[in-house]
Parts: C-alpha cells; sequence; structure tokens
C-alpha cells in the first residue's frame, strides 16, 4: 500500500451475514421502473425522493414467485456527476439498504425506488443510514394504513 492510498475503515465488514442483497430483492427491469413512478406514492427527505407501490398480483411480465419480498431500486442520473460519482453514490444506497431492509420485511411485498440527490456523495455515512431508515419506516406505516 502506498503513502498515498486512502486509509481504509476496517470497522465493520461490507457485507454482514444474512443481511445481502440478493437479485430477487433488486428491482431491474425498466418496466417496473416505470410502473412504481407512474402508479406509485412518493415519500420526501432533505437527500432523496422515494417511489413506492405495493405490487398487484402477477404484475410481473413474467409472473415470478419472487414477489413476496421487497425490491429496492435507485435511479442515479448523469445529472449528479460523472460515472465515478453515481456508481459511489450507488454503493453507499446498496449498503444502507442491506443493513435497513428488514423495515420493510412487515409491509412485503413493496417495491421501492430511490432518487437520490447529489448530497448523499457527501454525507456521513450513518445520516445516509438515518435517512433510509425513515424512509423505510414512513413506508411501512403508510402502507400498513391500508
Amino acid at each position: 500500500m502506498s503513502a498515498d492510498a486512502p486509509e481504509r475503515s476496517r470497522e465493520e465488514p461490507a457485507a454482514n451475514s444474512g443481511a445481502g442483497f440478493p437479485r430477487a430483492a433488486r428491482l431491474l427491469k425498466h418496466f417496473d421502473f416505470e410502473r412504481v413512478y407512474k402508479q406509485g406514492k412518493r415519500h420526501f427527505s432533505s437527500h432523496m425522493t422515494v417511489f413506492y407501490l405495493r405490487p398487484a398480483t402477477g404484475a410481473s411480465p413474467e409472473g415470478a414467485s419472487e414477489e413476496k419480498q421487497a425490491r429496492v431500486g435507485f435511479t442515479v442520473g448523469r445529472v449528479l456527476g460523472g460515472a465515478v460519482d453515481r456508481n459511489r453514490i450507488k454503493r453507499r444506497l446498496r449498503e444502507a439498504v442491506r443493513r435497513r431492509r428488514p423495515l420493510l420485511k412487515s409491509v412485503s411485498p413493496v417495491d421501492v425506488v430511490i432518487n437520490p440527490k447529489k448530497s448523499v456523495l457527501t454525507l456521513e455515512f450513518p445520516v445516509v443510514l438515518e435517512e433510509v431508515a425513515r424512509a423505510f419506516d414512513a413506508i411501512a406505516k403508510k402502507l400498513a394504513l391500508k
């Protein structure tokens, strides 16, 4: 390691056992993103906008049986910076969602799309975690009322 290399934090491992972010828990298809944007509700916070929608049964074109859990997707557009910045925002959000995903277990299934603001790039990570947790709590409360 060179003297100019940044010091890496070794406080916590990146992936806790059992706290992964499997493919079935991700929102991947353009169709699903569009549906959440057009038909879903929004939760606004100071550093991100979170769109969410409880999927109709059989809403997926494949009729997948994986609809039992919450699925989360991210939209990080070019307006937020170059590829390096956008990828860093996605990595930070992915890790925050990995840690806070259990908050959505009570309202599964739900599709969530997180649309961050540029400030997520420079925020302290505990603030990002808290922001995601607050958004997931708000979604859980709103969907529990229905």
